[in-house]
């Protein structure tokens, strides 16, 4: 009688204890496999770059192997569909902007995807400012040269924007220096770039980290930078509020989110991980050679300030009058 009752009691004592445990314990070990970053944009852009540095310091710090998975296009809509339907186990990361969680909800009338109920927000990761860049081919040296010029053919510049930030950059400068332009939209700004080199469109506001190097080689010529100051990687480039377009500013930010459902334990985790990854001597390299300042967060703070700016955002796109698609 005692042999049967003995075992009961082990049983018992066990699932009491497991039920007991403090809740996530069973991700203690997290993570014990491969990260996937997933990236809204083309492997060369800055959120590209932000992920592989966040990703190599996450792997020093956890030696958990980080992989970057571009999937560009779609004003990010491929990137953070897949994120928002994957297995909300700490295991898919999206690194992404404002485009996906501030921008798009304003620029179309139905997204795949709830950028705020499809997502558990972890940290906020950097912001910075753009970079307003032309092929040296056009015959403008200075903003209000730019202006002119655009005056005197309304419509036949183009400029080109792989990313909300890019473009609403760009319909802000039309809007406020009173000029006429022709969009041309692109997956990546990378891509836009390449067609700038090339002289198939004539300017770009960009971010800094790919519209500065091909600055620094004589391959594009700088007009002026978005930001409330010049950069200190650019310090004899005039912001665009000084060099005539008064009150123009236009910045951008990252952020990283899992999918909805993930587990508290685990949102705390990466919060950790990517927080420590931002502030690493690892990434340190990607903030300093990009000008972009480190934005860290809790969870909350990052779902309250996406609240924010999505806000705002509204209504720069909005006052720009651009009708969602």
């Amino acid at each position: 009688m005692y042999g049967i009752r003995r075992p009961l009691a082990i049983t018992a004592l066990a699932t009491f204890a497991c039920l007991a445990l403090p809740a996530g314990s069973a991700w203690a070990e997290y993570p014990d496999k491969p990260i996937r970053f997933v990236v809204p944009f083309a492997a060369g852009s800055a959120t590209d770059q932000l992920a592989r540095a966040i990703g190599q310091a996450v792997t020093v710090d956890s030696k958990v192997t980080v992989v970057v998975d571009n999937k560009p296009g779609a004003n990010g809509f491929i990137a953070a569909s897949d994120v928002a339907k994957a297995a909300p186990d700490g295991y898919t990361v999206l690194i992404t902007t404002n485009t996906t969680h501030a921008a798009n909800e304003h620029l179309f009338k139905k997204l795949p995807y709830d950028p705020v109920k499809d997502y558990a927000p972890l940290t906020a990761l950097g912001r910075g400012g753009q970079i307003m860049v032309v092929n040296p081919q056009l015959p403008a040296k200075t903003v209000g040269e730019f202006i002119a010029l655009a005056r005197k053919e309304p419509g036949k510049i183009s400029f080109g924007s792989g990313s909300s930030s890019s473009r609403i950059a760009g319909e802000l400068f039309q809007q406020m220096a009173h000029v006429q332009l022709l969009h041309v939209p692109y997956k990546s700004n990378p891509l836009a770039i390449t067609d700038l080199l090339g002289n198939q469109i004539q300017m770009m506001i960009t971010d800094t980290a790919t519209g500065l190097p091909q600055v620094k080689t004589g391959k594009l010529r700088a007009l002026g930078v978005s930001g409330k100051s010049r950069s200190p990687l650019a310090p004899d480039v005039p912001t665009i509020d000084e060099a005539g377009v008064k009150g123009y500013e236009m910045s951008y930010w990252f952020a990283a989110y899992a999918p909805t459902g993930t587990p508290p334990a685990v949102v705390t985790k990466l919060n950790q991980l990517l927080v420590k990854a931002a502030k690493s001597d690892t990434a340190a390299t990607f903030y300093k050679s990009t000008g972009t300042e480190v934005f860290t967060s809790s969870p909350a703070e990052l779902a309250k300030f996406q609240g924010q700016e999505s806000e705002k955002w509204g209504r720069i796109i909005k006052a720009a009058g651009i009708q969602p698609e």
